[in-house]
């Protein structure tokens, strides 16, 4: 307890001595906390402090007089310094003096208690731990942290980075109070869902375990090197504060908001005596009373507030008195206590009690002795007994003790020579002055003796106000105890019950009761809060041998009466027809008696012992008088300091609605300053102190919610963050007050309450309107939580006319319409100036001509309007475009269900915004050169977007979009089908049929010109139907006939490129006819993709090019065959030169018989045969390996094979009637053979090779080889027609 010293007591008295004629100034420099002489050792200024306290420099006088312009300025001055100071001190008055009413009402609640269903408020985010917050991300993001993640986690941080800590709106509601760690926490969760839910699924791991190991590592991150515990353990107590508080931080608090000083509480606690609750019923009991008397002199003398209603005023006086009885029945539900403890905070039964509102009328409330019932505890402790001198030292001696008309209890035996015990016996009784025995025995040691035998008795008649300490009685010795100064030490300790407020032995006399003056034991009883009792007692009696009911009765010192003997301080009580003087034996006595009646009878007169008036009227401060009770010293103390009057003074007679008004005002700014996102929400400990206080001195409710709906929307519209839900509650209360639509009936309404009703009903309405048209700046990503949605519910509440009434939804419609297009127009201005100060920065960082300084800077750009390039205008268009889709989808994400109800409205608010980037867009579209395409980009992001939203896909701004572009496509798909053609046209001119991919350079070029044309028309993904087919088939066509001119145009080189190929069995495959017959692959598998279409009429285009594809084909087979037949058909000429019966043959026959018998002559026409083999099967080799089509070789191999065996039968058939030369049979043998076997491993069916033609040639081959092996004899040499391995090992 903070207690100033005796020495500052003394100084401050003197001061208060020589300062009679005005005693504010020393309290004023005392007690202000705006004094500038309280620092260290300037509390005894007192012979200066007058004019000191009141210069602007502390240097003196002269120091101070040149700066002045002249002595009227500085009068000026000081007589405004002055009505400053004297303003704060009557502002500290009024703060001290609600003090003592908000302390009386935590000190005694019987009301109100702490609500314990209130949502639990988040601990808010500062500017600091923002900036904090995001040093921790950016760590992160630079891997300067421990924490493992992957790409998907740091991409999702990364964005959760720049789009909510970066962004301003952010900064902005951190200002306001709004933004808890909570929302921060909750908007990386809905903005990581999206992102795990498109993750590709993964056997054996969730999409919630990944979310739960995201959301683990994002808290990581936000704590950063915290401990967790030391986080969780402030959290805990900081949640435990916010929950319920403790009369004590209750005090703390509010000596907080209202800037009381430590030691002013101290003083105005002890002096209020806060915690004698017997004391605060009796505050509470003068005070309802007062408000009683104050109902009845206002119907006496008609003094009503303004009305709407004239019948209102008796319905006001009724008001009053039912809002006292409803207290006097709270009161009298509380239970009759000793201490404060067990009432704490309890709930109370809010009953009616007829006997209490009718308090006036004695009949009803009579008390008998059997009402008044007490029950006292007793603690007997026996310690020892002195005096035992006849008793042997071994001799067991005991005590019993008991109660009169209770049972007996025996202490332990102990042996005379250490009569000790400390044994404590425990009774209770409803005797007022009870008798307790005390007995002293010794056991009998005869045989015959039947009792033990009785030494010494004590009897004692305690109270309550006995000593409680152990004390030596002289004991009452038996006839035939040789000992006779026995004495025992004993304690007896007599417990005051609940209801027993004071006790102790008076003088009374009076005219119904104690008629004769007598000394009495009396006790004060506390029946109920409401009714006391005077009753006096005899020894072992259970009930009152007299009682005297306290209502009514007014208490008060008085001086001695004259003809009473007895007594020395004399006090009495005194109602009408009836006086009751009581008389104590000392002063002290006397003052305690006084004050605990004082507290019983309810009386607005305060006694005032004579004591404390002669040191009021006394010169030199005298010391308070050692008789006088520790509440006198307290009082006293508090008088010294200038407390008195804020103690004793009457709450009946102060304006409790501008008193509220003000602490419901600074407690509301020291919520909106704690460490919670409030939003305007009081603590439960708040809520419970202003609940008290309006019940408690009358407030009306309606006042109530108004003066907190008035410093709401200021708070409100200075940018502090309001929770509408809060804003709504107390409107509706109003509202329902007002239009006399309460649950509880209709009340009185005064036309000031209805007048600042619609005054605050009009400012609500506009800054709703206000918020809706900022709702991305108020409620940034939908934070708080359900707020948006609740300021569009509490709108439509206040355009109600009035509470009944529903208002046409038209009218709400129209209002938000309204809002939202000036939404849209506010959104785009801010997103615009952000645009243009984004790419301010970028030019910055990009030319270092920005960097000199900022005039440069400034002067720089205010010209880049007019030096801007079209491709930097497009390029600033496109960035503005993303920020317009980001804009859109946040308000989807976040604040469209708050708009479900008005989806369509949300439409036009986005129709509206597009509307104004369309002007934006137009502009830099128009100054384009033409024939470019840099633009398409803007048209895929905005098409992209629109596309993919139900509402706004083909709406006006997509429709203007579609019809921007649509000339666009038609012009850019024009230029490139001319550009294609051209290529087509050059490239075949140039064309080296080099192999290239899966075709020549040509081929490639046009199949990827085509496909990416294609791509990018169906990329553009055209919204419109009609105008999407057009273009795809248009691009179909296109392809086919590009194709189809490719496909021509390869077939007239390769007929050319054959033509310029040799004849003989030289020819070797070259590489560009394979390359022709892979342009022709590509071109069919090209046509597949591009000429084909979904729908079934449409597929003419591709079966049209497929037609000509597989004609061109087989004509190149069929030229490349015939080509391969030239070849075999030269080698056949050569063997025709050997048929029979021709000169050359006879004379080639000759000239090789005749060589032979000198040399080894080379067989004849093995070569040749052998020249045939390598070239088909190089060819073969060849068109196996280059061409990619299998389908196409094995049908060019079935042809060639079959025009080859044709054309040797034809060869043979001619030669009918001819037997073959010899070298004739082998070259065909070998050829045939070869042939066969060749065409058979490359694939070419049995059915193909074993055909007619084959048999036929077999056959004859077969019998001119027998034929020639008998006229030969042997000269084949080894060729025949039979199948063996050994000839194919010798060949090969």
């Amino acid at each position: 307890m903070l207690d100033p010293s005796s020495s500052e007591e003394e100084s401050e008295e003197l001061v208060e001595e020589e300062s009679g004629k005005e005693p504010l100034a020393p309290a004023t420099a005392r007690l202000s906390p705006s004094r500038p002489g309280e620092g260290p050792g300037g509390g005894g200024g007192a012979g200066g402090g007058g004019g000191g306290g009141l210069q602007p420099g502390g240097r003196g006088g002269g120091a101070a007089r040149p700066a002045s312009p002249s002595p009227s300025v500085a009068s000026e001055k000081e007589k405004d310094e002055l009505e400053r100071l004297q303003r704060e001190e009557e502002e500290r008055k009024r703060k001290l003096q609600l003090y003592v009413f908000v302390m009386r009402c935590i000190a005694y609640p019987f009301n109100a208690k702490q609500p314990t269903d209130m949502a639990r408020r988040q601990q808010k985010i500062s500017k600091q731990q923002l900036q904090t917050i995001k040093d921790r991300f950016q760590a992160f993001l630079n891997g300067e942290t421990q924490i493992v993640a992957d790409e998907a986690f740091i991409n999702a941080v990364q964005s959760y980075y720049e789009v909510f800590l970066k962004s301003d709106r952010v900064a902005r509601m951190v200002q306001s109070g709004g933004c808890s760690a909570n929302d921060s926490r909750e908007v990386f969760k809905k903005h990581i869902e999206k992102r795990v839910r498109s993750l590709p699924e993964i056997d054996g791991l969730s999409k919630e375990t990944v979310l739960s190991s995201w959301m683990a590592k994002f808290d990581a991150i936000y704590r950063g090197e915290e401990d967790p515990r030391k986080q969780q353990a402030r959290m805990t107590a900081s949640a435990a504060s916010e929950l319920i508080l403790s009369k004590e931080q209750l005090y703390e608090m509010f000596q907080n908001i209202l800037g009381i000083k430590k030691f002013e509480h101290q003083l105005l606690y002890n002096a209020c005596q806060l915690d004698n609750p017997d004391e605060q019923a009796a505050q509470i009991r003068r005070e309802l009373d007062g408000r009683l008397q104050m109902a009845e002199q206002i119907a006496k003398e008609r003094k009503f507030p303004k009305f709407v209603s004239k019948e209102m005023e008796n319905m006001y006086i009724e008001e009053l008195k039912s809002s006292v009885n409803l207290l006097m029945a709270n009161l009298e539900s509380m239970p009759v206590s000793k201490g404060g403890s067990e009432f704490k905070l309890q709930k109370l039964k809010r009953s009616h009690n007829t006997s209490i509102i009718d308090m006036g009328e004695e009949n009803e409330n009579q008390l008998s002795k059997s009402d008044v019932v007490l029950s006292f505890s007793l603690e007997v402790v026996i310690m020892e007994v002195q005096g035992l001198k006849s008793l042997a030292p071994n001799r067991i001696v005991y005590c019993t003790m008991e109660v009169e008309g209770g049972e007996k209890l025996q202490t332990d035996q102990a042996e005379a020579s250490k009569p000790t015990w400390g044994t404590q016996g425990d009774f209770t009784t409803t005797h007022a002055l009870p008798a307790v025995k005390v007995k002293l025995f010794t056991e009998s040691t005869g045989v015959l003796a039947l009792e033990d035998k009785e030494l010494g008795r004590v009897v004692l008649h305690p109270t309550p106000n006995s000593p409680k300490q152990s004390e030596w009685h002289k004991m009452t010795v038996s006839k035939n105890c040789p000992d006779q100064d026995l004495k025992i030490k004993l304690a007896v300790r007599m417990d005051k019950p609940q209801n027993m407020k004071h006790s102790g032995y008076l003088w009374a006399i009076g005219k119904n009761v104690w008629k004769r003056w007598k000394k009495r034991f009396f006790v004060l009883v506390q029946v109920s809060q409401y009714t006391f009792a005077m009753c006096s007692y005899r020894e072992k009696k259970a009930e009152p041998q007299e009682l005297l009911q306290l209502d009514g009765y007014t208490v008060d010192y008085t001086d001695p009466q004259p003809g009473l003997e007895g007594g020395r301080a004399f006090f009495n009580a005194v109602k009408e027809g009836d006086t009751v003087i009581f008389a104590s034996d000392d002063e002290q006595d006397r003052i305690l008696w006084v004050q605990a009646m004082y507290r019983a009878t309810g009386q607005s007169h305060k006694p005032v012992p004579p004591t404390q008036v002669q040191k009021l009227n006394a010169k030199g401060g005298n010391v308070p008088q050692l008789d006088a009770p520790i509440s006198q010293f307290y009082a006293d103390r508090a008088q010294k300091h200038g407390m008195d009057e804020f103690i004793s003074s009457n709450p009946c007679n102060f304006d409790h609605a501008s008193l509220f008004e003000m602490v419901q005002r600074l407690t509301l700014d020291h919520r909106l300053n704690d460490s919670y996102s409030c939003l305007g929400w009081f603590s439960p400990g708040q809520v419970f102190v202003l609940d008290e206080y309006c019940a408690r001195n009358g407030v009306r409710g309606c006042h109530r919610h108004l003066c907190y709906l008035r410093d709401l929307l200021e708070r409100a519209e200075n940018g502090a963050m309001i929770d509408p839900t809060l804003l709504h509650y107390s409107f509706a209360f109003c509202a329902s007050h007002v239009h006399g639509n309460r649950p509880d009936g209709i009340g009185t309404v005064t036309v000031d309450e209805k007048e600042r009703f619609e005054e605050i009903k009009e400012r609500l309405r506009l800054l709703l309107e206000n918020q809706i048209t900022h709702f991305r700046y108020c409620f940034p990503f939908g934070r708080p939580e359900g707020a948006l949605k609740a300021t569009l519910s509490l709108l439509e509440r206040v355009l109600m006319k009035d509470i009944v009434t529903p208002v046409p939804q038209e009218e709400v419609k129209t209002v938000i319409r309204k809002c939202l297009e000036q939404a849209a127009l506010v959104n785009y201005t801010r997103l615009s100036e952000y645009a243009k100060i984004e790419g301010k920065k970028r030019e910055m960082y990009e030319h270092p001509v920005f960097c000199l300084a900022s005039q440069v800077m400034d002067l720089t750009i205010q010209n880049v309007g007019r030096l801007v390039t079209p491709a930097k205008k497009l390029e600033d268009t496109i960035r503005l475009a993303e920020l317009v889709i980001e804009v859109l989808q946040q308000n989807e994400e976040h604040h469209a269900e708050a708009f479900a109800w008005w989806s369509d409205l949300m439409v036009e608010h986005a129709e509206t915004f597009l509307s104004l980037f369309a002007v934006d867009m137009d502009a830099a579209l128009e100054v384009q050169p033409p024939d470019t395409w840099d633009s398409f980009p803007l048209f895929q992001l905005l098409n992209d977007s629109l596309r993919s939203d139900y509402n706004l896909c083909n709406g006006k701004f997509h429709k203007h979009l579609q019809d921007l572009f649509a000339p666009l496509v038609v012009r850019y798909v024009d230029l490139m089908e001319s550009s294609i053609a051209q290529s087509i046209h050059r490239g075949f001119e140039r064309e080296s049929w080099e192999p290239v991919n899966n075709g020549s350079g040509t081929s490639e070029d046009l199949f990827w010109k085509l496909d990416a044309l294609q791509t990018f028309i169906r990329d553009l993904h055209w919204p419109e139907e009609e105008f999407g087919k057009h273009l795809e088939q248009r691009l179909k066509l296109m392809a086919s006939d590009m194709i189809e001119s490719c496909v021509k145009r390869t077939r007239i080189a390769f007929e050319v490129k054959l033509q310029k190929t040799s004849r003989s069995t030289d020819f070797r495959v070259p590489q560009s006819i394979c390359t022709m017959f892979n342009v022709m692959v590509d071109a069919k598998a090209q046509s597949t993709k591009l000429c084909s279409m979904e729908m079934g009429q449409e597929h003419q285009y591709h079966s049209k090019i497929d037609e000509l594809i597989e004609e061109t084909v087989k004509e190149m087979i069929t030229l490349l065959v015939a080509k391969f037949v030239t070849i075999l058909e030269g080698v056949l000429a050569k063997l025709s030169r050997y048929d029979e019966g021709t000169l050359f043959s006879s004379f080639l026959s000759f000239t090789v018989k005749a060589a032979s018998k000198y040399v080894d002559v080379p067989k004849p026409g093995m070569d040749v045969a052998d020249a045939y083999v390598t070239f088909v099967r190089h060819s073969q080799d060849v068109l196996r390996d280059k061409v990619n089509e299998e389908m196409y070789i094995e049908r060019l191999f079935d042809q060639w094979y079959t025009s080859s065996m044709n054309v040797v039968c034809t060869w043979l058939t001619d030669r009918m009637d001819l037997q073959l030369h010899i070298y004739q049979l082998k070259t065909l043998i070998r050829i045939v053979k070869k042939t066969y076997r060749d065409f058979r491993l490359q694939g070419v069916l049995d059915s193909t090779l074993n055909s007619k033609t084959y048999e036929t040639i077999r056959n004859r081959l077969t019998v001119e080889e027998a034929t020639a092996s008998v006229s030969e004899g042997g000269g084949l040499q080894g060729i025949t027609m039979k199948d063996s391995d050994e000839e194919d090992e010798e060949d090969d």
